[in-house]
């Protein structure tokens, strides 16, 4: 087993409660924030405030932003933005394409496009819109009630690497419901939970069950490849308490288990639906439905461990290694993730809601994670919302600009933000 450092959770606590550093919230002081809680020095422009439901972002060369839509626009489901005067917010605006989904990426002049079932490409020519018609890449991903959103992440040399989700919170016999036991072996492990890898140049592939490239990930589609290796952040399992009351509170149910960040290799098996990540002990354990008590450990020990660990049910939609040069060298080589928020923390105050930053040092994360675009900025209520569906944003897509900018895409508000640093 390849035996992985994780960061610490040391600001854990004061992330989640919405205790952010000093000045976090002072960017206007120098520019405008667009609402966002962004550090000193960083300001950001609601680049489109008309973007349906956005979720992944792709940024070509010449500075259109590509949008894949969670729900058709004008009945295509991609958007092309375009900021032609510079001002920081896209003048242009055109939607093409079908089938809508999460995962977007660019690779060698293509744009690459994922629905439910498909991977479709693009030419790029320099026109706001593509004018080819797409190839085919990938047909027949599983069609799934849940965990269906596919991630997309492109190695240098054209592997195209997509997630299949598993449809399930624990593979039990009886999906979610109480006192239900886990199936061992996992049927569904078979062509879902896992990273399946294609070619990116080859048409007319197709998925094949028993295939995948790394497996034991409940859903994964915030994906990135950086310096040669894949990155994926997993969202962590529910019901820990309503399924077993007995065994864990409803205090520990909100608080477990740590959305997990994995540094994914050819064969790694990182333990779902068998194991989950307690950050409190700092291993996995395994799950009530696999004869867990919150403390054994049994066939967790094999399985892959995190780089670093983030806050229960805060929802990871995307990652992205920042390798620009325009936010300065501390961000340089770090990951930013973007998190949804959830609906399983009760009774503890709804979280997630934001980006945060991520260092990493030699293949590492080499310290504690910091907020980057604080969950004020974009719950419009302050820290405490309801539910997830009361929040004003929710971030759902990362990408970078050839200039260094970074963009956030909110699919609750229909925004896609421009964040830039302020000149000195």
């Amino acid at each position: 087993m390849r035996t992985l450092t994780f960061s610490t959770l040391c600001a854990t606590t004061l992330a989640a409660t919405g205790l952010f550093a000093a000045g976090n919230a002072s960017a206007a002081d120098t520019c405008d924030s667009a609402g966002l809680d962004l550090p000193d020095g960083f300001c950001a422009t609601p680049f489109s405030e008309d973007a349906g439901a956005p979720r992944h972002l792709a940024v070509a060369d010449n500075g259109t932003v590509y949008v894949n839509l969670a729900n058709d626009v004008d009945g295509h489901g991609l958007m092309a933005l375009r900021d032609s005067d510079d001002d920081g917010v896209a003048d242009e605006r055109k939607t093409f394409g079908e089938g809508g989904g999460t995962g977007l990426a660019i690779h060698d002049g293509w744009l690459y496009a994922a629905t439910v079932t498909d991977i479709y490409r693009y030419k790029l020519d320099g026109n706001l819109v593509p004018q080819g018609e797409p190839e085919h890449i990938v047909t027949g991903l599983p069609q799934q009630s849940s965990h269906a959103a596919r991630g997309l992440a492109i190695s240098d040399d054209g592997q195209l690497f997509v997630n299949n989700g598993a449809p399930s919170n624990a593979c039990q016999e009886s999906d979610r419901q109480p006192g239900s036991k886990g199936q061992d072996p996992c049927p569904l492990l078979d062509n879902h939970g896992g990273i399946w890898k294609f070619s990116a140049t080859e048409t007319g592939q197709t998925f094949e069950p028993k295939t995948e490239y790394a497996t034991g990930l409940r859903n994964m589609f915030a994906l990135d490849w950086y310096d040669g290796q894949l990155y994926g952040v997993q969202h962590g399992r529910d019901q820990l308490h309503s399924n077993w009351p007995d065994t864990f509170t409803q205090e520990q149910s909100a608080h477990l288990p740590a959305e997990e960040l994995f540094a994914i290799s050819e064969g790694d098996h990182f333990g779902w639906p068998f194991c989950y990540y307690d950050p409190k002990q700092d291993k996995k354990v395994l799950g009530p439905e696999y004869g867990g008590d919150g403390n054994k450990v049994g066939q967790c020990a094999d399985y892959e461990q995190p780089l670093a660990a983030y806050p229960a049910h805060w929802a990871p939609m995307d990652i992205l290694f920042y390798d620009g040069d325009g936010f300065g060298s501390k961000y340089d080589g770090g990951a930013f993730i973007a998190f949804h928020g959830s609906w399983n923390r009760a009774p503890s105050p709804q979280a997630g809601y934001r980006v945060i930053y991520q260092p990493f040092e030699n293949g590492k994360a080499s310290g504690d994670y910091e907020d980057f675009a604080g969950a004020a900025g974009f719950t419009g209520s302050g820290e405490t919302v309801a539910s997830p569906g009361s929040a004003d944003h929710r971030p759902a897509g990362l990408a970078q600009g050839p200039d260094g900018a970074l963009y956030i895409s909110d699919d609750a508000g229909g925004t896609v933000f421009k964040v830039t640093r302020a000149s000195d």
